[in-house]
């Protein structure tokens, strides 16, 4: 025999759809290549058959149903895409949803609320003037505590002891050099205990920073070593 990559590829397909049979047959349901190459098998040879683009296109939805597969795996072939050789030449068939499917075994499907979920809710928020007085950009992520931020921004740093941007998780707020803009600080949820950063806090947040604290975050750090 003389193949081409293209028969050797449709010869894969079918011992795979074998395999996926024969599987079947004992009681298994088919994971997603075993499906994928159930469809592609019998669509190619569908049209060796000598039917039609358009009959295909039907055949393909009646091959398989959500039973004969896996939890999931229907939802997982939205469409499937063959190049079948037909009496009168090569022509691709696209059967969309070939598995019909009742959405309920999605993998990774997101189920919303009845209502939306307010962040941050029955916390207290504060308005802060922030003056960037650096010559670099600074970004400060949802969660840092506010109060240890980079020295060069200038702000009531006393008010924003155990608070953090209300923003959303996972975001950030980008001061660039000589801007002043106002933002929205809230407390810190929880047990309100803070570790690490510039180690300013290193544990509860609750009442206010000592003159210790409020000194070291509005200063300039200390540099440490010679250097090189």
């Amino acid at each position: 025999m003389h193949l081409t990559p293209r028969e050797q590829d449709k010869l894969l397909v079918y011992l795979a759809a074998q395999l996926a049979r024969a599987r079947q047959a004992r009681g298994l349901k088919l994971n997603h290549p075993e499906a994928i190459a159930v469809l592609a098998a019998e669509l190619v040879e569908g049209a060796r058959d000598g039917r039609s683009v358009a009959d295909l296109m039907a055949y393909g939805k009646q091959i398989l149903s959500e039973d004969d597969v896996m939890l999931g795996v229907a939802e997982m072939i939205p469409e499937i895409q063959v190049e079948a050789t037909f009496p009168d030449g090569t022509k691709l068939v696209t059967v969309h949803q070939p598995i019909p499917s009742s959405g309920a075994g999605a993998p990774g499907i997101v189920i919303p609320a009845a209502e939306p979920i307010v962040a941050n809710a029955g916390r207290d928020t504060i308005e802060i003037l922030v003056a960037h007085t650096g010559d670099r950009p600074v970004q400060i992520g949802s969660h840092a505590h506010f109060f240890e931020v980079n020295w060069v921004l200038r702000f009531d740093r006393e008010a924003a002891w155990g608070k953090h941007l209300a923003i959303p998780s996972g975001t950030a707020v980008r001061f660039e050099p000589g801007q002043e803009r106002t933002v929205v600080l809230v407390t810190f949820g929880g047990a309100r205990e803070v570790h690490g950063l510039r180690g300013l806090a290193n544990g509860r947040t609750d009442g206010l920073p000592d003159d210790v604290q409020l000194a070291r975050a509005a200063g300039e750090p200390e540099r440490t070593g010679t250097g090189v």
